[in-house]
């Protein structure tokens, strides 16, 4: 009997299927009092860490240099913090036919999460296109977001989520930018050190999500938020999802080539700017919504494997396109493309993408 397998194309990114059954785990075995009062703590102490540790690995002098492609940058950072939030307020006019409130909070959440950092290099150089570019877009994105992120949650979901009061800013601030700061600040002597365990590291981030994924999952049982989802109202979510991805990737793509840039900076813009960052939008969604938390996640979890499974198709029908060669674009030359650099970039498009 032949045995069958998942499409080369058609990429599934192992953490989710951790996530998937972390979610299972909550739902069969959901903390309750004292264990949730126990796994709260941690999370919380997880979230300090994990933007500790991002701040420890942003090299402020990569980000700097980056500057000079400031127009890419820009356009960047207008798909992820402005296109993506209006197109996740016209989505308002769904709710309630095709998405519940619940359901439409947390698509409208995905909307405000930054831009993923490795998959947006991953793909950008199968596509041969400008490799430098993404690596600058995707981290810029990601310490945009940090301030960002809350304050358009603050601004367009109002009570929608934890409720946003004074309380809810002071949480962001020491749990997200006071540990990001202080990684920044003490990376001049431990930014040697993650360096070299990077690996362990790694496994540290992303077993920090996972209890974060636990705790707000066993919280949303206990509750029974659960209870409102339908499997009707999970496929119209899909379905939507489905259409605001398409969108931006047109946007992205055929918007930019009216602002004329090159086609590999085209290339950078189109998947840093499409696409939304599982490891950072999960710990602020712990932050930002507390006991609602789980169903705010959800939307997230399914548009981070969606988008990778389409951009790998454009990924690679870009670098069979007649146009990749060694043409560069006006905001700056495409980044090395080497076969091992493809081959490790291509690994890491497998793994949880900030």
């Amino acid at each position: 009997m032949k045995r069958l397998k998942w499409p080369r194309w058609m990429p599934v990114d192992p953490y989710i299927l951790l996530l998937l059954g972390t979610v299972g785990l909550a739902a069969l075995l959901p903390a309750r009092g004292t264990a949730a009062d126990v796994a709260s703590g941690a999370s919380t102490a997880a979230i300090a860490f994990l933007f500790f540790l991002y701040g420890a690995r942003l090299s402020t002098r990569e980000a700097l240099d980056g500057l000079r492609h400031w127009r890419l940058h820009g356009t960047v950072l207008i798909c992820t913090f402005v296109a993506f939030p209006l197109l996740g307020l016209a989505a308002r006019g769904l709710e309630p036919v095709l998405l519940t409130h619940d359901l439409y909070t947390g698509l409208l959440f995905l909307t405000l999460v930054p831009s993923t950092i490795q998959s947006s290099i991953a793909f950008t150089s199968i596509a041969r296109g400008n490799v430098p570019a993404a690596i600058c877009a995707g981290s810029f994105s990601s310490l945009a977001g940090i301030v960002v992120t809350p304050l358009l949650a603050a601004l367009l979901l109002g009570n929608s989520g934890g409720g946003f009061s004074a309380d809810s800013v002071v949480r962001i601030v020491l749990q997200l930018l006071v540990p990001f700061l202080a990684g920044q600040l003490l990376r001049p002597w431990i930014g040697a050190f993650i360096t070299r365990h990077k690996k362990v590291l790694g496994l540290v981030d992303r077993g920090s999500i996972l209890l974060v994924v636990y705790t707000a999952f066993s919280e949303g049982m206990v509750r029974g938020i659960w209870s409102q989802v339908s499997a009707v109202r999970l496929g119209g979510l899909l379905l939507v999802e489905a259409l605001l991805l398409a969108v931006m990737l047109l946007l992205t793509w055929y918007g930019t080539k009216v602002l004329r840039f090159g086609r590999e900076d085209r290339i950078a813009i189109q998947f840093a700017g499409s696409k939304k960052s599982l490891a950072s939008g999960l710990p602020m969604a712990g932050v930002l919504f507390g006991a609602h938390a789980s169903l705010a996640v959800l939307p997230l979890m399914l548009f981070h494997q969606m988008q990778l499974m389409v951009c790998a198709v454009i990924a690679k029908r870009r670098a069979r396109d007649p146009e990749a060669g060694g043409r560069t674009g006006p905001d700056g030359p495409a980044g090395t493309r080497g076969a091992t650099g493809r081959r490790f970039l291509v690994r890491s498009a497998h793994v949880v993408q900030r």
